[in-house]
């Protein structure tokens, strides 16, 4: 009679270990299921992503203003040399 009593005992503890790993397999299979989504949704926004601005740059293409670079460096460099004059004195003066 207490060998039943210890077959059973070992059979129920062993159902509970199988319960367990079902479950733990289980949560993997779920956590491969949302990352593998997450995965597919971030594959597809970049594609359309990408689509989307090989579709702007077709039909909307940017213009570029014309510069002259001789009068645009003569004003730049003036312009230039008063901001460093004005941080270098703001700079010592504390």
């Amino acid at each position: 009679m207490n060998c039943f009593y210890t077959i059973l005992s070992q059979q129920i503890m062993n159902k509970g270990n199988l319960m367990e790993t079902n479950l733990i397999v289980e949560g993997f299979k779920f956590m491969g299921l949302g990352m593998g989504t997450v995965f597919i949704f971030l594959i597809i926004m970049i594609a359309s992503m990408n689509l989307m601005s090989i579709f702007i740059h077709k039909f909307f293409p940017e213009s570029k203003p014309e510069i002259n670079p001789s009068v645009a460096k003569k004003q730049d460099n003036k312009k230039v040399i008063a901001a460093i004059t004005a941080a270098i004195s703001h700079h010592r003066q504390g």
